[in-house]
């Protein structure tokens, strides 16, 4: 006997409400776990990124528990180098940066008179209003600022163990893959090996490229910044560089410190002026020269759930959510890929499907190719005119 279809709207509304409730407690259970569960993910991800090394030494012959100790003292070395590096070139900018503060409160002051003065506001009123908006806004800024070193300190401590977690995804990697080898059965083990590869090999080529290019980004933000003469260019190219492990906000998010500088501190419009050309170039050279050749496009995620896996990842593991997202949705991508059941919404995570619509070089070349040829077949026309 069929189900009526009072039935049937029963059980699709049931099932309904099973999926919401799952989805909401798994998100409720990211959240709450956040602080055990994110060094875990960073421990897989970074082992990723270790793991063609770990390998170059074990066929050269050195054991896997010291080939593993080596590569991690090793990162962890360049890691606190570069943190007191980092310590030196902001430590200018942080003694002053009180200073700093009273000046852009005063050019804030001068230019909100000058604004009240033409509409023909009472200059004093303005210029309290500012001191006290601008006061609270620092109080808040401070508090804030105690609470993100809370929260650092609290990620440090949960970090502890990340050293520990990526010697052990190094050292059992042959025993998971053994793991999903026998869960995946014999008929799909061909297709587990390759989708191991394949995420191997995008994670090394994203992750080391989104190092590199951030490196790269150190010295042109700061070269670029001494060039139109702003002060403190150095640490501020660098703190605008370090914004660039986020994708797509990283560069606009980075060129909004400068940008602050150069207009609240300096009070110069036309340097903050130079400082929006430079990173529009900074922009173009990063989206279609050194993350093009050097990050590649391996990872191949649509857009649309980039930008919407940044915001839902921050509002759930805040900025570590957002530095793992991309890796963890190419992950996604390609398990879904070897899946025949998945393999939809892997079509939907992939950028597939928009070649059509796409800016892409070939389709000006083929413009520029039909224009010079209707060029070509109108010249003999006027020549015989």
């Amino acid at each position: 006997m069929q189900p009526t279809q009072a039935e049937r709207r029963y059980m699709l509304v049931k099932r309904t409400t099973f999926v919401l409730l799952a989805i909401v407690l798994f998100i409720y259970g990211l959240i709450a776990a956040r602080n055990f569960l994110y060094p875990i993910a960073f421990g897989f991800v970074l082992a990723y990124l270790l793991y063609p090394l770990a390998r170059w030494f074990e066929i050269k012959g050195i054991p896997r528990i010291l080939a593993n100790l080596i590569l991690i003292l090793g990162a962890l070395a360049i890691l606190t180098g570069f943190i007191i590096a980092a310590f030196q070139i902001l430590t200018p900018l942080a003694i002053h940066l009180p200073a700093l503060a009273d000046r852009a409160i005063e050019n804030l002051v001068e230019m909100g008179v000058s604004i009240g003065q033409y509409f023909g506001f009472d200059p004093d009123k303005i210029s309290e209003t500012i001191r006290m908006r601008a006061s609270s806004v620092f109080e808040a800024g401070g508090e804030q600022l105690q609470e993100f070193f809370s929260a650092t300190t609290n990620t440090i401590v949960a970090f502890g163990l990340l050293p520990v977690y990526i010697f052990l995804f190094l050292y059992y990697r042959t025993k998971f893959m053994y793991f999903l080898l026998n869960l995946a059965g014999r008929s799909r083990r061909r297709d587990m090996v390759m989708m191991l590869r394949e995420i191997a090999a995008v994670m090394v080529r994203y992750l080391g490229g989104v190092f590199i290019v951030v490196f790269i980004l150190f010295f042109i933000n700061s070269v670029g910044l001494l060039i139109i003469g702003l002060k403190f260019a150095i640490p501020l190219g660098v703190t605008a560089a370090l914004f660039n492990f986020i994708p797509y906000f990283g560069t606009l998010l980075g060129g909004l410190v400068p940008l602050s500088f150069a207009f609240l501190v300096e009070g110069d419009p036309v340097l903050a002026f130079k400082v929006v050309i430079l990173f529009i170039i900074i922009q173009f050279i990063e989206n279609n020269i050194l993350t093009p050749n050097i990050v590649g496009g391996n990872v191949n995620i649509n857009p649309f759930f980039i930008i919407t896996g940044l915001v839902a990842a921050s509002m759930i593991w805040g900025i570590p959510g957002m530095l793992l997202i991309v890796p963890l949705l190419a992950c996604m991508r390609i398990l879904f890929k070897h899946i025949d059941f998945m393999k939809p919404y892997a079509f939907l995570l992939g950028e597939g499907g928009t070649e059509k619509h796409a800016i892409q070089m070939s389709k000006f070349k083929r413009i520029a190719k039909r224009l010079r040829g209707k060029i070509k077949k109108q010249k003999p026309s006027s020549a015989e005119d």
